[in-house]
């Protein structure tokens, strides 16, 4: 098995630094971040917390579990003290983040801060009576940008109260809307700013990152405004081995290796028999069913009584069945979990010892993002890639050092492209007539594009403003 460890980095122990924030929040703010020992803040998140509250865009691009929720909580929160009517947007790439969000709300500042009914999440998932009970009580909102778009946008006059007093816009884990989704989040954002204005608001940003190489372009290209970057990580960070696992050779006339999914699974399987709580990745949901079923054969044989605490989690289950999997996993009911990137995101899933990466996911951010799921409550942790037999893994197995000494890829978004921009133009008149003076929010091309849809009839204008042709 030594054989199989091409490389073994030891990432050493980091020490917290603190910061003093320039005007101090509501006293009950302060004791509810006291009462739960999240006091003193970190320097990044007393950077964000002066920022936001300088009126300034921000943008905090820190490593997994660094606390960067805080940076935008407390922002919200002494706005909502200080503005009775004041509301939020919170918006996640996946509704297991919502959720997630929505519990630590509910654990850290209900009901002292914010009442119950006062936050809610507001997705698929929300069944239909009480949406309408949302729109008309909730002051912090929890969805995702498909619901924003289908569900909020064209049904503004109905969201008029939070939309009018909306005093902040909240992006988690921002790095993954890059490319063809990121283009399309950049349109429906300045969507959703053009409908504020509308009624009269002009709400701050704030966006929440891993590390990316690029972060002051993507987050004036994604919003099409000035940011205040914060990257320099004030959080403590308990010491990691990273190895690098490459399958043993079935073929060596052919250079064939064992796959990468069998060597995962006896990877798991082995440290759940030997009490290492662990989260294995795999990259397709149906690969995570495989490593599952064949990591509880082998635990029947090996450790029976680990062979119950184990199970897989995927998109595609019902509400109840993962939010059920991921109380037990945080409760300590579970050892391990085989999960597509669905928990690679800032989920809080308690404390794990290890994470089996099953294969490089794709990006140095992802392949930090999932190794940061373990040791999140800054004890030593262990992390292992496992290779697949393709030229991007083999290369890392030859050369770690282009992995580890390389900094994080840079996200791209491009609003500006025709085959996106033209649907969110007529999404966005429909919400409300076009003008020229809309070229504020949707940048250069505005003209062309506008031009264009006209040609082909499906803008049509009158008295200087563009609707969408009946």
């Amino acid at each position: 098995m030594a054989g199989q460890m091409a490389h073994l980095e030891t990432i050493p122990p980091r020490a917290a630094k603190y910061g003093e924030l320039a005007e101090h929040l509501a006293t009950r703010l302060e004791d509810c971040l006291m009462s739960n020992k999240l006091w003193p803040l970190y320097s990044h998140q007393v950077e964000a917390v002066d920022a936001a509250r300088r009126g300034e865009n921000v943008f905090v691009a820190t490593p997994a579990a660094s606390g960067k929720s805080l940076g935008y909580y407390l922002p919200v929160m002494q706005a909502m003290l200080n503005d009775l009517k004041a509301t939020a947007l919170y918006l996640a790439p996946t509704k297991a983040l919502e959720q997630d969000q929505r519990r630590h709300i509910s654990e850290l500042f209900c009901p002292d801060i914010i009442a119950r009914g006062e936050f809610e999440t507001f997705d698929g998932d929300t069944p239909g009576p009480d949406r309408a009970v949302i729109r008309r009580e909730a002051r912090f909102i929890l969805s995702n940008p498909d619901m924003l778009h289908a569900g909020i946008l064209p049904n503004h006059q109905n969201w008029r109260r939070l939309l009018a007093n909306l005093k902040y816009v909240i992006i988690d884990e921002a790095h993954l809307y890059r490319g063809i989704f990121g283009s399309h989040l950049a349109l429906l954002l300045r969507r959703l700013r053009r409908i504020c204005a509308r009624y009269g608001a002009r709400p701050q940003f704030i966006l929440a990152s891993a590390t990316l190489s690029n972060p002051t372009e993507f987050a004036k290209a994604l919003t099409g405004l000035d940011f205040t970057v914060i990257s320099t990580d004030g959080s403590p960070y308990g010491s990691k081995d990273f190895i690098f696992w490459n399958p043993p050779l079935t073929d060596p006339a052919k250079s064939q290796r064992r796959s990468a999914s069998a060597e995962a699974t006896v990877i798991f399987t082995d440290l759940i028999a030997r009490d290492i709580r662990s989260l294995t990745f795999a990259r397709t949901r149906r690969l995570s069913e495989i490593i599952y079923v064949h990591a509880r054969e082998r635990l029947l044989k090996q450790a029976p009584d680990k062979a119950g605490r184990i199970k897989p989690y995927r998109a595609g289950y019902l509400p109840e069945d993962r939010r059920k999997i991921e109380k037990e996993l945080f409760g300590g009911l579970l050892d391990g979990v085989v999960a597509t990137s669905a928990l690679e995101l800032g989920i809080d899933i308690g404390s794990l010892d290890a994470t089996v990466l099953t294969g490089y996911p794709g990006s140095v951010a992802s392949a930090w993002q999932q190794a940061g799921r373990s040791g999140r409550r800054q004890q030593r942790s262990l992390s292992i890639m496992v290779a697949r037999n393709d030229p991007m893994d083999q290369y890392f197995m030859r050369h770690p050092d282009f992995f580890f000494d390389s900094p994080s890829e840079a996200a791209l978004v491009n609003p500006r492209n025709r085959y996106i921009a033209d649907g969110h133009l007529m999404c966005a008149a429909w919400e409300m007539p076009l003008s020229p003076g809309d070229e504020n929010y949707f940048g250069g091309g505005y003209g062309e594009r506008l031009a264009d849809l006209l040609d082909r009839g499906l803008l049509k204008e009158r008295r200087g403003r563009y609707y969408l042709s009946a």
